[in-house]
């Protein structure tokens, strides 16, 4: 008599990582659009991110960052290293296209990567393999997957951060309990 095939459960990792990922398109829709210019043009100076520039870099990211380097992972090991992704590339790529397009880019995009992800199968095993980052080294998938979580709240917080300091001259004497006007800038 054989056995029926054994159910493979996806690593705890995996499962929490998609339960983040989900749900950042959906809080940066709700937080995001109807606001007024002044809170999305918010940033930190020359160079930084205001909220539609972090937006436009995370549709850039779910393009052409964290699937396929996973499945060069899969697919190639060490042995294909990743293409370098240029941080400042969505400035070119996303230039004057409005927030309102760019939130269902990026949800779309997100949608179709989360159900990727889900097609790998993981398995315990496979968050231990390694890929090659131009100028990391040796990475595993693991990490890479955290890090994917750990880049969506970091630019989440860096929305909150610029949207915050709009307000830092404006708050007087109550700035001296609100650590988020003192944040770093990057």
């Amino acid at each position: 008599m054989s056995r029926p095939p054994r159910e493979i459960r996806e690593p705890h990792e995996v499962r929490e990582a998609r339960e983040l990922l989900a749900r950042t398109p959906e809080l940066l829709d709700l937080w995001l659009v109807g606001l007024s210019p002044g809170w999305l043009s918010a940033d930190e100076g020359e160079g930084t991110f205001d909220p539609v520039d972090v937006v436009a870099h995370l549709v850039d990211g779910e393009q052409t960052d964290w699937i396929p380097r996973m499945e060069i992972i899969l697919e190639y090991g060490e042995a294909k290293p990743f293409e370098p992704f240029d941080r400042e590339a969505f400035r070119t790529r996303y230039d004057g296209v409005p927030l309102e397009t760019l939130l269902p880019r990026f949800s779309s995009l997100r949608r179709e990567n989360l159900e990727r992800l889900a097609e790998f199968r993981l398995e315990p095993r496979d968050l231990t393999r390694t890929g090659m980052h131009p100028e990391l080294g040796r990475v595993t998938l693991a990490q890479l997957l955290a890090t994917w979580v750990t880049h969506d709240l970091t630019h989440v917080a860096q929305i909150a951060r610029v949207m915050a300091k709009r307000n830092a001259g404006a708050v007087g004497p109550w700035r001296a309990y609100l650590g988020v006007l003192a944040d770093r800038t990057r």
